[in-house]
């Protein structure tokens, strides 16, 4: 292996260096956007719980605040339930676009891996041929060895970025598509929210005088089962 690096000449450590981020980002970030991470399965059915028995309260917000990406969104929608619609869904939008920015995070990183990998590895091949051409006008084409040494640069530093690059741009491929599914999955659960806030509004069942009401025995367990959840 180290024959290798030494053979692909000085642009392999770049390229070595772009390989071991574009590692660290993918592991970092398919382990984030993991769908039980992102969006839990029971917290939607326990906010609109909340929602409906009227037992939202500061405690329970942040809870929420603290869960995950899906739980800021729709703490975000709890702590404006009292504001006109316009405003509630103003206020989710703008959330909505802090927690994308969180989901997308590195992504850009590892975008520009993916496209600059070959571009390294193609100036690796420029600078090989260039070695090559350089020890033709000193010894002339009798001297093979100062030949192959030019041309197993431009070689194996282009398949280097190559192999760098192909599966850093499926990666980002993949980690794009799976966030903007996450993103589609929580503007749905932020739009229930909404119009539930909607209906326990104008059905009587959540108002001021429910949901801020001071917080009882039952809704400090209700807080922690968020938190553990």
């Amino acid at each position: 292996m180290w024959e290798i690096v030494r053979a692909g000449g000085p642009l392999m450590w770049p390229i070595i260096f772009c390989s071991i981020v574009s590692a660290a980002i993918v592991c970092e970030r398919l382990w984030t956007l993991q769908d039980r991470r992102v969006l839990p399965a029971e917290l939607p059915r326990k906010v609109w719980h909340l929602i409906e028995t009227g037992q939202v309260t500061d405690k329970v917000i942040a809870a929420l605040e603290q869960h995950s990406p899906l739980g800021r969104l729709l703490a975000v929608g709890l702590a404006n339930r009292h504001r006109s619609h316009e405003m509630l869904m103003e206020r989710l939008e703008d959330a909505g676009r802090h927690v994308v920015y969180e989901l997308e995070r590195f992504l850009n990183t590892l975008g520009t891996i993916a496209g600059v990998s070959p571009l390294l590895g193609l100036l690796g091949t420029v600078t090989g041929i260039i070695r090559s051409f350089d020890a033709i006008r000193a010894g002339g084409m009798g001297n093979p060895e100062a030949l192959s040494g030019g041309i197993a640069e431009a070689l194996v530093c282009t398949a280097a970025g190559l192999c760098v690059a192909i599966p850093s741009l499926i990666a980002y491929r993949y980690l794009r598509g799976k966030v903007e599914r996450l993103v589609v999955e929580m503007e749905k659960h932020a739009l229930r929210m909404a119009d539930a806030l909607e209906a326990a509004a104008g059905a009587g069942q959540s108002g001021p005088a429910r949901l801020e009401t001071p917080e009882t025995s039952d809704t400090a367990p209700v807080a922690a089962r968020l938190v553990r959840t």
